[in-house]
């Protein structure tokens, strides 16, 4: 080989190696705020190698740099299939290999500590794993020890700095007493606007037009997603708690749970009298309501409708605001207290790539 030719092939593969090959999985709202991100000068040190919503993916060169790739997705590239898509990510020559799961599947998120075991880096805003069942956390923690790196950044307050300052605090001995918070930006917003004046179901149907819940809203309404955030906070914080520790108290009836979405959202009106009897109680007695999540020092968790003072932190959010008052051996006389919005793709999709380029 020439001594032109040898430098032109170092100059390759430094290139490659110093370049962060990425494979997008879901490219949904969340995925889709993603792509316009990596089509930025932040991202100039990203490679995108393959992308794939729930059907059909895409490992072309040419087809992945198209700005309307979300599109395309939806009517070309090939069938899915995972196996060819880690290929792709393998023949990148790329020194970091990043899987980001931008989806809310259980059955993705349940490959996590696989991949994160095969040597790949793994950023998701998937709360399946690491909120979901205590086996699968701990097999998360088993599978980190072989040196992959998990950005979870985007899994709780959409990209606050929480579970960053937990593990902080952590890392300098101090530890998690209490924890109380508003951690759903769709319930905070529909709480900080019921005062009464509207039934519930009509903001709950303002809430939905404006995207801030689920297209069913009893994904939000539940308190299941904000069961699953309490869940990863606590266990970073040292709390091995299960799935069935955390008591939840949703807002849905038993009477609408079973329906299809299309049932449920033209019965949405029985909502409106037990909120409105439980806003009546609350305001005779000078307090609002807000869904608080809660964790004690015994390792005690709730998450479900409660009655705050007009003083309290939480009868204070705007919008979408989430907020987390972490009570600390150290933050003991003053709760610190991380407050800011909680909801909305380009906050997540800002979060997934922070994630990504602190690997770099």
């Amino acid at each position: 080989m020439s001594a032109v030719l040898a430098e032109r092939a170092a100059g390759v593969r430094s290139e490659a190696s110093s370049t962060i090959a990425i494979v997008l999985l879901g490219t949904g709202v969340v995925g889709g705020a993603l792509l316009k991100l990596l089509n930025t000068a932040a991202a100039g040190s990203l490679r995108l190698v393959g992308a794939a919503n729930s059907r059909r993916q895409q490992t072309d060169p040419a087809s992945l740099a198209r700005r309307n790739l979300r599109e395309q997705l939806n009517q070309h590239g090939v069938p899915r299939d995972n196996a060819s898509l880690l290929t792709a990510l393998d023949a990148s020559g790329a020194a970091v290999k990043v899987i980001i799961d931008a989806t809310a599947s259980t059955t993705l998120a349940a490959r996590h500590a696989e991949w994160l075991a095969h040597g790949y880096h793994v950023v998701t805003a998937n709360k399946a794993l690491a909120g979901g069942e205590l086996s699968g956390w701990r097999a998360l923690q088993a599978a980190l020890a072989n040196g992959g790196r998990y950005g979870d950044s985007a899994t709780v307050g959409a990209g606050l700095p929480v579970l960053s300052t937990l593990r902080r605090l952590r890392t300098c001995g101090d530890g998690l007493l209490t924890l109380e918070g508003v951690f759903s930006g769709s319930l905070s917003w529909l709480f900080n606007q019921y005062d009464g004046s509207r039934p519930f179901s009509e903001l709950l149907r303002e809430a939905r037009h404006l995207g801030y819940t689920e297209p069913d809203p009893r994904s939000d309404l539940s308190g299941e997603d904000v069961a699953r955030k309490l869940l990863i906070i606590a266990r970073n914080a040292g709390f091995a708690l299960g799935t069935d520790e955390v008591q939840v108290e949703g807002l849905v009836p038993a009477s609408l749970r079973e329906l299809d979405t299309e049932a449920f959202l033209a019965r949405l009106a029985e909502l409106d009298v037990p909120l409105a009897a439980r806003h009546a109680e609350a305001k005779s007695r000078g307090c609002v309501l807000r869904f608080l999540a809660r964790l004690n020092q015994r390792g005690h968790a709730r998450v479900g409708l409660a009655e705050v003072p007009l003083t309290h932190p939480a009868a204070r959010l705007y919008g979408t605001d989430n907020q987390f008052a972490l009570t600390t051996t150290r933050y003991h006389a003053q709760p610190l207290v991380i407050q800011g919005p909680g909801a909305g793709p380009e906050v997540t999709a800002q979060a997934l790539l922070g994630d990504v380029l602190a690997l770099g």
